[in-house]
C-alpha cells in the first residue's frame, strides 16, 4: 500500500505511504557501525543489569529506542506509532476514525504551512478541512482555526501525532478545544510562502475571536464522492474527499454515470481533501490521462523513476472538458492528481494556491510493537515539478472572501464560467446525479 496523504479527521498528516516489514538491516553490519552502536548498548545493558527500580520491559525499552530514532530524523511526516496509533492511522485512510472530523495540520506563527517537528511559538496546530457532517462542521470550526488547547492542556513540545491523539478519541467522549480565529487572508507577495491560513501575511496577523468549544466525538465515515448535477444537466460536479480503493471506484462509477447522460463537461472538486494511498491517485488521475507520466518518485540516491497512466481511463477523450477545484486544504495524493492533469493539459486548476506536500512516506509493520511510517521518496509532476511547501499554483486564482455568505461558492461559479456553463443557472440549482 502506498499512500499521499493530513493530519486527518484526527489522524493523518500529508503524506504517501508503502507498507512494508521485516525491511532493516540489524546494527554492526560492518565494523564502523558496530563501533557506533556501542554506547546504544552500552546503555541498555546498564538498563537492563543495573537499574534498581526495574524491570522494565524489554518491549517497552524497544518501542522507546524506535521513538526515539524517529523523532531524531526531525521530519513530521516521520514517526513511530504505538499499535492503537498503527492500526487507527490506517483506518483514517481509510475513511473510517473516531475524532471530531477534520483533517488538521501545521503552520507557523504567520499563517504559512509549515513542516514543523514539535508544536510552539512558530508552529501551530490549524483545521485544514471540517469533514461534511462531522462533529467540527457541526460545532462551526472553519479552515484556519488555530487549535492552542486541548482540554485546558497546550500543544507546546508535542509532536504532531502526540497532538492527535489529543484532539482525537472514542466516539460520545467529549473534549473541548481553544480556537484562535484570524482575519481573512492579505494576498502574499509573489515568492512568498504560500498561505494555508486566513490571514497569512508578512505582517503580524489580526486576531478576530479566541473562544473554547466543547465537542462531543463521533465515529467518522468519510463520505468519499458527492455527485451532481449541475447548469441545466450540461456540467457534471464530481467531488472527492480522500484516495482509497472505495473512493477509487466511486469517483469512477459517478464520472462515468455523466459520461452515460451525454454530459462533455467535468467539474472535478478537490477542496479539502487531504490525500490518500498512491496507487489510488494513479487510478484516478488514469480516468482523465491516456498515457504517459501522472509523476515522479525521486529515492535518497536521487534516482526518479516515472510512473505512467493505465490504459483503462473513462474519461481521456479530449472532448471531454476538465476543471480542478483545489484549496490550501488539497494536499498530497489531491496534488499529485491535480498537478498532473495540470502539467499535461488535461484540466485548468481553480482556485487556491494547495497545501504543498511533496513526500511519501513507506509503513513499516513492526507487528506487537505498532509501526513506522517513514519518508522513503520526493514525488513530481510529470514536469518534475517539486510543489514541497510551495504548492500548486491555480490557473485561475479564486479566493474566498471571509463574508462569503451560506450557500455561495465563487470558486464553483468560475469553474462553470470557464466551462461556458454559467449561463444555464447559477449552481444552487442542483440535481442528484
Amino acid at each position: 500500500m502506498v499512500l499521499v496523504a493530513v493530519l486527518g479527521g484526527g489522524a493523518l498528516f500529508m503524506s504517501g505511504y508503502s507498507v512494508g516489514r521485516d525491511q532493516g538491516r540489524a546494527p554492526g553490519s560492518s565494523a564502523s557501525e558496530s563501533d557506533a552502536w556501542k554506547p546504544f548498548w552500552n546503555v541498555y545493558d546498564a538498563v537492563t543489569t543495573r537499574y534498581p527500580l526495574g524491570p522494565v520491559p524489554r518491549t517497552t525499552l524497544i518501542e522507546g529506542a524506535i521513538r526515539g530514532l524517529m523523532e531524531s530524523v526531525g521530519d513530521p511526516y516521520s514517526s513511530y506509532l504505538s499499535p492503537e496509533d498503527y492500526t487507527g492511522t490506517l483506518n483514517d485512510i481509510s475513511g473510517t476514525f473516531e475524532g471530531i472530523g477534520a483533517e488538521i495540520g501545521s503552520v507557523d506563527a504567520a499563517g504559512h504551512t509549515s513542516d514543523c517537528a514539535k508544536f510552539g511559538a512558530n508552529c501551530q496546530l490549524v483545521v485544514i478541512a471540517p469533514l461534511d457532517g462531522s462533529p467540527a462542521e457541526k460545532a462551526g470550526l472553519q479552515p484556519g482555526d488555530i487549535i492552542m488547547k486541548v482540554d485546558g492542556s497546550t500543544l507546546d513540545g508535542l509532536t504532531p501525532d502526540e497532538a492527535r491523539n489529543m484532539v482525537r478519541g472514542k466516539a460520545g467522549t467529549e473534549v473541548v478545544l481553544h480556537i484562535q480565529r484570524f482575519a481573512a487572508p492579505t494576498p502574499v507577495p509573489t515568492g512568498g510562502a504560500p498561505s494555508l491560513l486566513p490571514g497569512a501575511t508578512e505582517a503580524p496577523r489580526q486576531l478576530l475571536q479566541e473562544f473554547d468549544v466543547t465537542l462531543v466525538r463521533a465515529k467518522v465515515q468519510r463520505r468519499e464522492v458527492t455527485s451532481r448535477v449541475l447548469a441545466n444537466g450540461t456540467v457534471g460536479y464530481v467531488s472527492l474527499a480522500g484516495f482509497s480503493s472505495e473512493g477509487a471506484k466511486q469517483l469512477k462509477a459517478a464520472v462515468q454515470a455523466h459520461l452515460d447522460k451525454g454530459i462533455k463537461k467535468i467539474v472535478f472538486d478537490l477542496r479539502g481533501n487531504p490525500g490518500g494511498f498512491l496507487v489510488d491517485s494513479l487510478d484516478i488521475a488514469s480516468q482523465f490521462i491516456a498515457s504517459g507520466p501522472v509523476y515522479w518518485t525521486e529515492d535518497a540516491k536521487g534516482v526518479q523513476t516515472e510512473t505512467d497512466a493505465g490504459s483503462d481511463g473513462i474519461a481521456t477523450d479530449p472532448s471531454i472538458q476538465v476543471v480542478v477545484l483545489i484549496n490550501r486544504g488539497s494536499a498530497s495524493a489531491a496534488e499529485i492528481v491535480a498537478g498532473a492533469l495540470q502539467d499535461r493539459g488535461r484540466a485548468k486548476l481553480i482556485g487556491e494556491t494547495s497545501f504543498g506536500k511533496g513526500t511519501v512516506q513507506e509503513w513499516i509493520d513492526l507487528g506487537e510493537l505498532g509501526g513506522v511510517k517513514l519518508t522513503v521518496n520526493k514525488w513530481l509532476t510529470p514536469n518534475k515539478r517539486w510543489i514541497h511547501k510551495v504548492g500548486l499554483t491555480p490557473d485561475i486564482a479564486v479566493t474566498v472572501p471571509a463574508d462569503n455568505p451560506p450557500g455561495a461558492d465563487p470558486v464553483l461559479d468560475k469553474a462553470l464560467e470557464v466551462l461556458g456553463a454559467a449561463a444555464f443557472g447559477p449552481p444552487s440549482l442542483l440535481m442528484a446525479a
